[in-house]
C-alpha cells in the first residue's frame, strides 16, 4: 500500500467518528478541499522557486503552512471558528481578477463545505494530510 492510500485511509477512519461528516460523499468532499489546500501550498513552493515576482492570491495567515502544519497548532473550538469565519469566507470570496490561480481557488471553494464538526477529530485529519508532500517524487508516484 502506498504512502498516500494509507494516508487517506486514515483520513477515512477519523472523519468517520465526526458527526458531521455522514456518508462517502462528504468525506470525499472533505478531503478534497483539505487535500487542495496542501497540493496548492507545495505547488506554491515551486512557484516561489520558478515565477519571478509569484504572489500568492491566499492572504498569509491563510495558507495552509501558516494554519495547518503546526501538529500543535489551532484544535478544537478555535480550529472550526477560524475555517468556518475566516478560511471559506475569505477564499470563497477572493478577487479572482488577481491572478489564474486566485480564480481556480475561488471555483474550488464556491461551492465547497466544512462538514466536520469536532475540532480535534479535524485537526486529526489536517496532520494526517499534512504528512503527504507532493513535491516529493516518491509520493508523485505513488499517486500516479
Amino acid at each position: 500500500m502506498s504512502n498516500i492510500t494509507a494516508n487517506i485511509k486514515g483520513i477515512r477512519d477519523v472523519m468517520r467518528k465526526d458527526t458531521g461528516v455522514d456518508g462517502d460523499a462528504q468525506r470525499i468532499s472533505q478531503m478534497v478541499w483539505m487535500l487542495f489546500m496542501k497540493i496548492f501550498a507545495d505547488k506554491e513552493e515551486e512557484w516561489d522557486l520558478t515565477i519571478e515576482g509569484y504572489q500568492s492570491p491566499i492572504p498569509e495567515k491563510l495558507k495552509w503552512q501558516n494554519w495547518a502544519s503546526d501538529d500543535e497548532g489551532l484544535t478544537g473550538d478555535a480550529l472550526m471558528e477560524f475555517v468556518n469565519n475566516e478560511l471559506f469566507p475569505t477564499l470563497q470570496n477572493l478577487d479572482i481578477s488577481f491572478s489564474p490561480q486566485a480564480r481556480i481557488i475561488r471555483s474550488v471553494f464556491d461551492d465547497t463545505y466544512n462538514f466536520m464538526k469536532n475540532g480535534t477529530l479535524f485537526r486529526q485529519v489536517i496532520n494526517e494530510i499534512d504528512k503527504i508532500d507532493f513535491n516529493s517524487s516518491t509520493e508523485r508516484h505513488c499517486v500516479q
